[in-house]
């Protein structure tokens, strides 16, 4: 099956169209998923049922380990505006690694507005601090340590955070959303998040730069947010109306695959509600980059995909 053929049913009426119409690469296996597609719910509910069918989260979390949760939390908005990872989703996943054992949770994110507003405004700095994890400064230069990008094309050496660099266990949670740059982002455009000097990218070949980094961040899990989705106005949001709750989510251990999955549900939704782009695989160059460094895979058919509706 071509990568591009996810979407097989046209979707009718007001209703978002379920997973079972997304994501028709799925595979009958006794293995454990590579991916979880996850529709209906909470933002909470969904994770509490895909985490459980990837092998729970002691499958990525071991007694004693140190968790990096790298959700987005760039943007000075409260969760209704979509520009930002959904803080209970987040601390829900700060529980689970501490059920698992964990010794610790820490998160941070390198933010674009002011980063006190942003940990406080978006909700995330409160509810990781009630369910045990600890934020941590994104913004503060003396976080980040020089870096070699082994398989960099474009970008060679970076100063990253040091929580991205030297993570027991690295968990990526970006948010599904319009881009005015890169037309959508996700996974693995997340990881700017995780770098300090953003405008290098920009100015060297922002696709290529995406990927180059993907090709040396370890993340154990990814953990897509599209509870909201911005189609409009992206990456900070203008009105919560230009990011209406649709409902899904996306775990996976494949980050490309992560993405590759996103791009669908940005389309489907987008048909949906009128608004933004049905933006193709094609149309989001770092992708495709990416697939070529050997950081995964955008053909969901090659891997073990699972596919719940949650009531």
């Amino acid at each position: 099956m071509k990568r591009r053929d996810f979407v097989k049913t046209a979707i009718a009426g007001s209703a978002i169209a379920c997973t079972n119409s997304l994501f028709a690469a799925e595979k009958k296996s006794q293995k454990q998923p590579d991916l979880v597609a996850i529709h209906g719910g909470s933002a909470v509910q969904m994770f509490e049922k895909g985490i459980a069918e990837m092998g729970g989260m002691s499958r990525f979390v071991k007694k004693g380990q140190t968790v990096v949760l790298k959700p987005n939390i760039a943007w000075d908005r409260t969760p209704d505006f979509g520009a930002n990872t959904d803080p209970d989703l987040v601390a829900a996943v700060v529980k689970a690694c501490l059920a698992a054992g964990a010794k610790k949770v820490l998160c941070f994110d390198h933010t674009c507005h002011a980063a006190d507003d942003c940990y406080k405004h978006s909700g995330t700095a409160e509810a990781v601090e009630k369910a045990g994890g600890e934020m941590v400064s994104g913004n503060a230069h003396s976080m980040f340590i020089d870096q070699d990008i082994p398989r960099g094309v474009s970008l060679k050496k970076a100063k990253v955070h040091k929580l991205a660099a030297e993570a027991d266990v690295f968990i990526n949670m970006p948010i599904l959303k319009h881009h005015g740059g890169t037309k959508i982002t996700c996974a693995m455009k997340n990881y700017m998040g995780c770098i300090l000097d953003r405008q290098f990218w920009h100015r060297n070949d922002l696709p290529q730069c995406i990927a180059d980094f993907s090709s040396y961040q370890k993340t154990s899990l990814t953990i897509v947010d599209a509870y909201h989705v911005m189609l409009e106005h992206g990456p900070q949001g203008k009105d919560p109306k230009f990011a209406p709750v649709v409902k899904y989510q996306v775990i996976s251990t494949d980050i490309v695959a992560a993405d590759a999955a996103a791009v669908q549900i940005f389309a489907t939704v987008a048909k949906q509600y009128g608004m933004g782009k049905p933006y193709t695989l094609d149309e989001i160059p770092y992708i495709g980059l990416a697939e070529k460094l050997g950081v995964g895979t955008a053909d969901l058919s090659k891997l073990n995909v699972k596919r719940i509706s949650v009531a």
